[in-house]
């Protein structure tokens, strides 16, 4: 799969997180958003360690309510693991890298 983040929106979501084959990573995130900036580094390094078992996606919010509403995001950043349409994990505000790699580490091993 990607080595990268892949930015989607609300009409990409059901192909981009819904149908996808492996758990997906979706970062809810806002250009205004300043902790969004420190968190951004986390994410990357998250979707080039995993690249092979997990899918990474960013989607803003302001522009994607659909998205925003149906995964309850009330703060950026925001983090939601997803297998299909199981929830398998959720965070909310900046996580640092060792903490985004053991949450992932612990759904994913």
């Amino acid at each position: 799969m990607s080595k990268g983040v892949i930015n989607i929106n609300d009409a990409d979501f059901d192909r981009e997180v819904l149908q996808a084959q492996q758990p997906v990573l979706v970062y809810f995130w806002a250009s205004w958003c300043g902790p969004c900036k420190l968190m951004s580094p986390a994410v990357d390094a998250a979707a080039a360690k995993y690249s092979d078992k997990l899918k990474v996606v960013k989607m803003e919010v302001d522009p994607n309510p659909v998205s925003v509403k149906q995964y309850q995001v009330e703060g950026v950043p925001a983090l939601r693991l997803l297998q299909g349409d199981q929830l398998l994990a959720s965070s909310e505000g900046v996580v640092n890298r060792e903490k985004l790699m053991s949450l992932l580490d612990n759904h994913l091993s």
